[in-house]
């Protein structure tokens, strides 16, 4: 057997029995293996969606040392793989027929994966965006932090929490829940999303977080509506969500920011954040249609 074989499986505990131990044992640079398999392996294989996963991980001398997810329709996401190991990667799911919309990993990786699925599929891959990964240090609350204040939503904010999921993932160019109601319930019903509000009780910006998983969560989403923005209230629900989750048991909490935003990214570090690494995202467009002839 090829020492560095991947294995494919669409059930998540097999994929955890395989390859949690090494997902935890970096869980900052893991976060979003880590989040994703723990929303699986809670939620049900329809988490993301009405198809089913595809999850894989590369044994090395016996054990898992790299893994990747898709929850279609959205990218593959990558932990590190050396150039070498890319080209392998994209060459066998080239192979196998599939389809990808595009790839998330730290910068280097997803660089060698995208040129090795252009040599193998002949499509052209576009950047669509370079992140950075943070993690918190000393937490410094903005001072003077604006008026109101922090408030974990409840079942009356249902319909404000769904209008501002949808708008947040058409300001990223992401891919939305199948259900945003259900993506609402749930954060509801685990208390994962901060309003701040002003004294007359009306939100102005949310913070959420991820579930905590091997020690970690992640801020996200975090939005404000554009035509409130620069007035503080991004930085303090924020601020209130970073300071409740290393009470809730955090050992680690990190976020990403867009590198295109500088003014998050400043935000993010005036209030405590540290960066860790940088991620970048490359869509693929469909694979060049075949001539009639076959050539």
């Amino acid at each position: 057997m090829n020492p560095n074989a991947w294995h494919l499986t669409e059930d998540v505990e097999t994929f955890l029995a395989e390859a949690g131990d090494f997902l935890r044992s970096r869980p900052a640079l893991h976060t979003v293996p880590l989040t994703v398999t723990e929303a699986l392996r809670t939620r049900g294989a329809n988490a993301y969606g009405t198809e089913a996963p595809l999850l894989g991980w590369q044994e090395r001398a016996g054990e898992a040392r790299a893994t990747f997810f898709r929850t279609p329709p959205r990218r593959l996401t990558l932990t590190s793989l050396t150039p070498t190991e890319a080209d392998a990667l994209a060459a066998h799911l080239a192979g196998l027929g599939h389809v990808l919309p595009g790839v998330n990993a730290d910068d280097d990786t997803a660089d060698a994966f995208a040129k090795a699925w252009a040599r193998h599929t002949g499509v052209t891959p576009t950047l669509h965006e370079q992140e950075r990964l943070y993690r918190l240090g000393a937490l410094t609350l903005p001072d003077p932090a604006p008026e109101g204040r922090g408030r974990v939503v409840g079942e009356q904010d249902r319909e404000q929490l769904m209008l501002w999921y949808r708008e947040f993932v058409a300001a990223i160019g992401g891919t939305a829940s199948s259900d945003d109601r259900v993506w609402a319930d749930t954060r509801i019903t685990e208390g994962r999303v901060t309003f701040w509000e002003t004294p007359d009780g009306t939100p102005v910006s949310m913070a959420g977080t991820t579930p905590l998983v091997a020690g970690q969560v992640r801020v996200a989403p975090v939005y404000t509506p554009p035509h409130l923005r620069g007035r503080g209230y991004g930085g303090a629900a924020t601020g209130e969500v970073s300071r409740a989750a290393p009470a809730a048991g955090a050992a680690e909490v990190l976020l990403f920011a867009d590198l295109a935003n500088p003014t998050s990214n400043a935000l993010y570090q005036r209030i405590g954040y540290r960066p860790v690494s940088d991620f970048t995202v490359y869509n693929f467009p469909a694979r060049p249609p075949v001539s009639a002839s076959g050539r």
